[in-house]
């Protein structure tokens, strides 16, 4: 990956492509501009790199710092962040109440707006689906007037630039669509929801965002897949 240098040490990151945890280090690796080398993994066969680098959880991404691991999405951001703290932009705000909100958001994403979409995006037959999308719903709202309070009027969470909570986010909103494709919905709803469906956009626009996504149609076939082994029957035991 092109940019700079690792700043004392080589860089490595663990994923898969279709991954949004690892399209979040992508994201803060890109803005930071650091170099790195990407190492995809197998998760049905995971690779003794892997297993060693995360032996608690044996998930990606692991971050690998000068041969030390950093596991952990939202850890890993963090760290990035501290590690290269001149390395513009910051994803973290420099006052303390600032950090803390942006914090709070972030957990509030992965604690509480994550599990009723995932059942969502889970959801294999059209009831299935209709009573997932009432149980998320609430959770865009809440999102909805977060980016409100936290954005202050301008492009991103993070203000004018992106900010942890943007990276954290912005990791799942091509899962976003590909979900919205096959369900028949649509999530961040522009009528309803105007300020998450044009931050959306203008995430996906910033170069290093754009960069760590997958191609659309491929992480759209991958879900029909992952879904079709959910609806068989040795997918449902």
């Amino acid at each position: 990956m092109a940019g700079r240098g690792g700043g004392g040490g080589e860089l490595q990151l663990l994923g898969t492509w279709y991954s949004p945890y690892a399209m979040r280090a992508k994201i803060a690796l890109g803005l930071k501009g650091l170099s790195y080398e990407y190492i995809e993994q197998d998760l049905s066969g995971k690779s003794e790199l892997l297993l060693k680098s995360n032996p608690v959880h044996k998930k990606v991404p692991v971050l690998i710092h000068g041969g030390r691991p950093v596991c952990e999405s939202r850890v890993v951001l963090e760290y990035v962040d501290e590690a290269w703290p001149r390395a513009a932009p910051p994803l973290l705000p420099a006052d303390p109440h600032g950090r803390a909100t942006a914090r709070f958001w972030a957990t509030y994403f992965d604690s509480t707006f994550f599990p009723p979409w995932r059942a969502l995006m889970r959801a294999t037959t059209a009831e299935e689906r209709a009573e997932a999308f009432r149980n998320a719903v609430p959770q865009v709202e809440v999102l909805e007037r977060a980016f409100v309070e936290c954005s202050k009027g301008k492009a991103f969470f993070g203000g004018d630039a992106v900010g942890l909570v943007d990276v954290v986010v912005g990791g799942f909103v091509v899962w976003f669509k590909a979900v919205d494709e096959v369900a028949g919905t649509s999530l961040l709803d522009e009528a309803k929801f105007p300020g998450l469906a044009a931050w959306a956009e203008r995430l996906l626009a910033v170069d290093a965002v754009r960069e760590a996504m997958p191609d659309a149609g491929k992480l759209l076939e991958h879900y029909k897949g992952f879904l079709a082994k959910l609806a068989s029957p040795a997918g449902s035991t």
